[in-house]
């Protein structure tokens, strides 16, 4: 048995825990890059909106690179999982309350609005 196996041996239900934690971990880590460049467009994403908008983020990735993991199929499915669509649906939610929307005054300095 490899390392990877023996650390996605312990689950939360269908879903390994060592993978969520991996996903959570990694977008806490880029969260200041994503900021950055959507400071380019005038919107302003706090750390945590982005560990927020994780679990959503990662549905809508796997289902275009059409990655058939159990958490996206566990949400698509439409007589179970509701634990699962709430969780990912919350998320978002609280995901996109933090995001302030970037607008210059006159002496050319960001104020967030």
């Amino acid at each position: 048995m490899t390392t990877i196996e023996l650390l996605r041996l312990y689950r939360f239900g269908d879903y390994a825990l060592f993978d969520l934690f991996l996903a959570f971990l990694g977008m806490y880590l880029i969260a200041p890059l994503l900021s950055r460049i959507f400071r380019f467009i005038k919107l302003e994403i706090p750390k945590m909106n982005w560990v927020f908008l994780t679990l959503p983020i990662g549905v809508v990735l796997h289902i275009l690179t059409k990655a058939n993991t159990n958490m996206t199929k566990n949400f698509f499915d439409l007589n179970s999982h509701y634990l699962i669509k709430v969780m990912v649906l919350i998320s978002l939610i609280l995901g996109f309350t933090g995001i302030n929307r970037i607008e210059k005054d006159d002496k050319n300095s960001d104020k967030i609005k």
